[in-house]
């Protein structure tokens, strides 16, 4: 029997209007493969408004992340225009649920990768820009485990916004993005730091894993223009309260975020 996403992805999209935690979906709707979960994902993709989508982020790329969310690899979920932010975004704090914010690097693409197998030396030319950026999440998952991945796929696993640098002057191609330090401070104090090396190795690996990936597929590919948040180098810093956020990496422009 094919799987129906539509009554998941309804199910997720009134969670969400009722700022609910997202439990286990009930057996006759919930996503059983990954497959599924993107597949739902495309439909509450829909719902929201977001087909076209403006990229896509990508969640525990690094094994920190991975070891803290207690996931076994990278998992990926779309981003919509309205809260895709360039070098400075602003979201309220009581619109979120157990907010928090990542320290990240993003790309925005140059060129189209249609679904497909990717290695992350396929996927170079694509780059048009390599930034950094700040991921605003919110923990909206009582108990991952029961929970299951493929709904965290449906889901959107923890989005609610992003912001990504403004490329500037800088050429990309001349850094070491592979071995780049990144930190994220609050309010001015140094909270976390990693390095760009723990996400997949390199951070192209990210993108290939995407454009492989059943949710790049569900989506009809990577399209020019759209921008990808890569992963976080630290693990997501819990916020109690509003907060000015800034995330620094060696030779990109920093980038800051405000949670009011």
């Amino acid at each position: 029997m094919s799987y129906d996403p539509e009554p998941a992805a309804a199910a997720l999209r009134e969670v969400r209007l009722e700022r609910g935690l997202v439990l286990p979906l009930p057996a006759a709707i919930a996503p059983r493969t990954e497959a599924d979960g993107a597949a739902a994902q495309l439909a509450l993709a829909r719902l929201v408004g977001a087909v076209p989508c403006a990229g896509f982020k990508i969640g525990a790329t690094g094994k920190r992340m991975q070891e803290y969310l207690g996931l076994n690899g990278p998992a990926a979920g779309f981003m919509q225009a309205a809260t895709v932010f360039r070098a400075y975004g602003s979201v309220r704090f009581a619109d979120c649920i157990k907010p928090g914010v990542e320290c990240e690097v993003a790309v925005r693409l140059a060129h189209d990768l249609p679904p497909g197998s990717y290695t992350k030396e396929m996927v170079a030319d694509a780059v048009g820009e390599f930034v950094a950026g700040i991921e605003i999440v919110e923990n909206r998952y009582d108990d991952l485990k029961t929970l299951g991945t493929p709904t965290l796929i449906a889901d959107q696993v923890y989005h609610v916004a992003a912001v990504l640098g403004d490329q500037g002057s800088v050429d990309w191609h001349a850094l070491a993005i592979g071995a780049l330090r990144g930190r994220i401070l609050i309010d001015g104090v140094e909270r976390d730091a990693g390095v760009t090396s723990d996400l997949m190795g390199h951070p192209f690996a990210c993108l290939a894993f995407l454009a492989s990936s059943s949710v790049a597929t569900a989506f009809g590919g990577l399209k020019a223009g759209q921008c990808v948040m890569l992963g976080s180098v630290t693990p997501p810093v819990w916020l109690d309260g509003p907060a000015h956020v800034t995330v620094e990496f060696e030779g990109l422009p920093a980038v800051t975020a405000r949670l009011t």
